[in-house]
């Protein structure tokens, strides 16, 4: 029997028990969420390595062979979520993050039902829109703010590199300001009053890309 099998099959024993333990015992509720969280990895791990149903550099797939199948894949998870539907959160932290896919934030704060909002832009940079939004999303009740960064960033590559910075100049050019978009957050009149009140942080923390732990930068 290969190892991927009995990987599979005990993971699928691990979310039989987690089924049943959650349905016929009082457990905690930290019990509940650790074991919620192990349930995810457990599907990840059920997931993982199914090439039929991957977007991972396939060669020879043509583009629109690549919509069809995410939509296709969008129609079955749909299927999932319709079985069991989730609660409507409003969120009292907002992050911002790279759109590299290897930050998961849902493995990033351990919560499934994302009790957060997401900002996710290249390099981690925040134009003027994104800063509105984060300022409404403060006025609407965020009291924490995560600003990160993170480890083996390509954008900040890019911006290190002198030959890269000519193939990818804007994107070079965002990451230089970085800091300055933070400052113009930071200065944003709620942002600002909310800050000075105590009624918000604002924390800048580095992303280790493997492990997903978050790292003071300071």
């Amino acid at each position: 029997m290969s190892r991927r099998l009995v990987k599979s099959g005990f993971l699928l024993a691990l979310l039989a028990l987690a089924v049943v333990i959650g349905g016929t015992i009082t457990i905690s509720p930290r019990a509940r969420f650790m074991l919620g969280g192990a349930m995810v990895n457990a599907g990840y791990g059920l997931q993982d390595g199914i090439h039929d149903y991957e977007f991972h550099h396939h060669e020879g797939l043509k583009p629109e062979e690549v919509w069809k199948e995410f939509l296709a894949q969008n129609h079955l998870a749909s299927l999932v979520r319709k079985q069991f539907p989730r609660s409507t959160p409003h969120p009292l932290v907002a992050i911002v993050v790279c759109m590299d896919s290897r930050v998961d934030t849902i493995e990033l704060a351990g919560d499934t039902r994302k009790y957060y909002y997401v900002v996710r832009t290249a390099g981690s940079v925040m134009s003027d829109h994104e800063e509105e939004m984060l300022e409404l999303a403060v006025a609407n009740g965020v009291k924490v703010v995560v600003l990160t960064t993170h480890s083996d960033c390509a954008a900040e590559k890019i911006a290190k590199d002198p030959e890269k910075r000519k193939l990818y100049p804007a994107l070079a050019a965002a990451i230089d300001e970085r800091e300055k978009r933070v400052q113009e957050l930071l200065a944003r009149p709620v942002i600002a009053a909310k800050i000075k009140s105590g009624e918000l942080l604002v924390k800048r923390m580095h992303i280790d890309t493997p492990t997903e732990e978050l790292l003071s930068t300071h």
